[in-house]
């Protein structure tokens, strides 16, 4: 029996998890075929390199969004676009509690072997530099929890991956509902609604069914703590549907002063792992590490998973 265990020492976001799996091994170009099924390709392209994180080599991943850009501020995304410099000083001035991917923001330049792999087009080996052009200004129109239930529907995907990704989708519509006060049907995702966010989502339902693991267990979830900005105002660590979202899972106490865990990757952990736990007894077959956007001094902002029988 195929085990599959999220070690969240500097919690998880979805963008980590996505990176984790294909560097355990997962196939990237399956999960873009996959996506096609979307019929979003003019809105964004993926990467993912290798890049160092404190000493561990690990997978970044981003999706890089193409559609309505606009100059100025994305202060529109509502808790999405991550702005962390990574050159953070613990001081948690990440903006923004969600959007895992921070486009490319990491200004350690870790060119060590940033192969782009581009989204439909492979000739690229821009070594992260097109972050100048791509941070943050952008503006999406937000979907509705019912528009992008729809999407998922119409795309065609296996039945186990439109389980996992409506599931997971559930889960953070719930938690918005709840603490705006609105029913599910009359959220609209101004966080999640983001493409890219979806694409984290659904990626990650396509990753795991891929890896074709039986069982998911996760160690409990580090949130972070201080405060962060986001559209309505200066908030705690963790953010509301951050918590709400966590409902039934161990949390972890964590001195970083910055925001850990972001929505999409609590509602990712939540729906997958079936136990929150110590590392479980299997023969490891796979690890893997997803880098995070944040740079810490002494602690590497990596999700690893470890796979095994």
């Amino acid at each position: 029996m195929k085990k599959l265990y999220f070690d969240c020492f500097s919690g998880i976001s979805g963008d980590m998890v996505i990176g984790s799996l294909i560097d355990a091994g997962a196939d990237p170009n399956q999960l873009l075929e996959e996506l096609k099924k979307l019929h979003m390709e003019d809105e964004y392209e993926l990467q993912w390199k290798k890049i160092v994180k404190n000493g561990i080599t690990s997978t970044k991943f981003d999706v890089v969004l193409l559609k309505n850009s606009i100059n100025g501020d994305s202060h529109d995304h509502q808790h999405v676009h991550v702005h962390e410099h990574s050159h953070d000083h613990n001081h948690s001035h990440e903006h923004h509690h969600e959007h895992d991917h921070a486009h490319s923001h990491e200004h350690h330049h870790e060119h060590d072997h940033s192969h782009e792999h581009h989204h439909e087009h492979d000739h690229d080996h821009n070594h992260e530099h097109h972050h100048e052009n791509d941070h943050g200004h952008h503006h999406h129109e937000h979907r509705s929890y019912q528009e992008i239930v729809g999407l998922i529907k119409k795309a065609g995907f296996s039945e186990k991956v439109e389980d996992t990704a409506l599931k997971i989708f559930k889960r953070i519509g719930e938690a918005e509902g709840l603490i705006h006060g609105i029913p599910l049907e009359k959220v609209h995702f101004h966080e999640v609604g983001a493409v890219d966010s979806i694409i984290d989502i659904i990626g990650a339902a396509i990753l795991i069914h891929q890896l074709d693991v039986s069982e998911i267990k996760s160690s409990p979830i580090p949130v972070g703590a201080g405060r962060i900005h986001i559209d309505h105002g200066i908030y705690p660590v963790p953010a509301p549907a951050t918590l709400e979202i966590l409902k039934g899972v161990p949390i972890e106490q964590s001195n970083i002063r910055a925001e850990l865990t972001t929505p999409t990757g609590a509602a990712i952990v939540a729906v997958l792992a079936e136990e929150f736990c110590c590392l479980p007894s299997m023969k490891v077959q796979a690890i893997g590490y997803g880098a995070g956007t944040k740079t810490f001094t002494d602690h590497p902002n990596v999700l690893r998973v470890i796979i095994g029988e």
